[in-house]
């Protein structure tokens, strides 16, 4: 059989079912979607981007603490 296609999320690899965005998978590893900046492959995505950012086998996500103030 085909191995399951996967993305990497914070260095784990994770399923990538067809359909997935990134807001499905931000819920899905239970993140709290407030509190984190998100990138794809490397390319920042706002917050209100993430509904339509779709993610294919092989991407790369990564969550980070947003940095406020300084």
């Amino acid at each position: 059989p085909m191995p399951e296609p996967t993305i990497r999320f914070n260095d784990q690899s994770r399923p990538c079912p067809a359909g997935l965005t990134l807001t499905t998978l931000l819920q899905r590893e239970g993140v709290n979607a407030e509190r984190v900046a998100t990138a794809v492959n490397a390319r920042f995505v706002p917050r209100e981007a993430r509904d339509a950012t779709p993610l294919h086998p092989g991407d790369e996500v990564i969550t980070f603490e947003a940095i406020v103030g300084g």
